[in-house]
């Protein structure tokens, strides 16, 4: 893992028991000595941190940062006040999602922080530098000068709290800014939290800060069995430049008034287009349902694929987030899913797999 970039909290994750793996061209903890399942639970119950210090930060500065942002975006941002962020994605020409992302607006119509997948960060600002010439408008890729944290749990914001005084009357997807963080409301377990955007020189020391207030280090896999249990996209599995954003429970964040953005053609088209849906699915049989496995009907119809999926460890069962057929579905919830050389008996179900998180 030698050419692998490696985030501010590299040597404390190998020194406190930490099993690293490559991920998006980084050297990152998969999970520490507990184990996943413990990771997981301990989210659910406390609280725990994430190193997220991969991820990529883009800022859009000038006179017409708003129009240039606005112009990639299928989301009406126009009246997004200081201090709040909203969910979205960069659409190509298509309409498919070149990235799913998180805008926090800094200063209203003139600065904006762009969060974006580390996987795509290389391909997103190329696609915003070649859209946003004719913007009187900056666009600078920091995120070398960031790390970010992620404290997650139904004990996070107390946490937090001890050190930061404002944060638990932060709403969802409100932040607030000190003199060197960008405390955000926003999160992805399904629980309440924070993300933190830090200095990468302060990074250790926030991040120690939080273990001694009794937090506890958790790894990509169980961050990733966390955003499954709360039907989270994850980009690569439920979005692809290539996905019709309608089919792939995006349509939220595109206005329905909003029009002359970059693909909006095109989604006018899509949306007419969509004849499949991402839906829930639980395994009835024990067996765990991975990606790319093929769904098919009792009848023995090929009607669709799983995105995501795993063992999920407050339910102890198979789940799945699953591309499929929405006719075959609206008669039958009963389906098969083909493991290897058998056929697992499954059920379609609602979204989240866990509620009230």
């Amino acid at each position: 893992m030698t050419d692998l970039k490696k985030t501010p909290l590299h040597e404390w994750h190998k020194n406190n028991g930490a099993k690293m793996t490559s991920f998006a061209g980084w050297e990152m903890p998969i999970q520490y000595v507990e184990g996943i399942k413990q990771e997981h639970l301990f989210t659910r119950d406390k609280a725990s941190l994430f190193d997220v210090s991969h991820m990529g930060e883009l800022f859009f500065r000038g006179p017409e940062a708003l129009k240039a942002l606005s112009y990639l975006l299928p989301t009406d941002i126009d009246n997004l006040k200081k201090g709040h962020a909203q969910y979205s994605f960069f659409c190509n020409s298509r309409g498919g999602v070149v990235d799913d992302l998180i805008v926090y607006c800094i200063e209203e119509t003139t600065q904006y922080l762009v969060c974006v997948n580390a996987s795509n960060l290389q391909k997103a600002y190329k696609h915003v530098l070649e859209n946003t010439s004719s913007f009187d408008a900056q666009v600078t890729d920091e995120s070398e000068s960031w790390a970010q944290i992620a404290l997650q749990g139904p004990k996070a914001l107390d946490i937090c709290e001890e050190l930061y005084t404002g944060v638990k009357s932060l709403k969802p997807f409100q932040f607030m800014k000190t003199e060197d963080l960008i405390i955000a409301q926003t999160g992805y377990t399904g629980e309440p939290g924070v993300e933190i955007f830090v200095p990468v020189e302060k990074a250790l020391n926030l991040w120690t800060s939080f273990i001694e207030k009794g937090a506890k280090p958790c790894g990509l896999a169980a961050r990733d069995s966390l955003r499954l249990e709360a039907a989270l996209n994850l980009y690569g599995n439920e979005l692809s430049e290539d996905s019709n954003p309608f089919e792939r429970r995006m349509g939220f964040t595109i206005s329905k008034t909003k029009k002359g953005y970059l693909g909006y053609e095109a989604l006018l088209e899509l949306k007419d287009k969509a004849t499949h849906a991402l839906k829930g699915l639980k395994s009835l049989e024990r067996a765990i349902p991975r990606k790319g496995y093929e769904i098919f009907s009792l009848e023995g119809k090929l009607i669709g694929h799983v995105t995501s999926g795993t063992l999920s460890p407050v339910l102890d069962q198979g789940i799945a987030m699953v591309w499929i057929d929405k006719k075959s579905v609206e008669r039958e919830k009963k389906v098969q899913v083909k493991v290897r050389d058998k056929f697992v008996q499954s059920e379609i179900v609602s979204l989240p797999f866990v509620k009230n998180i």
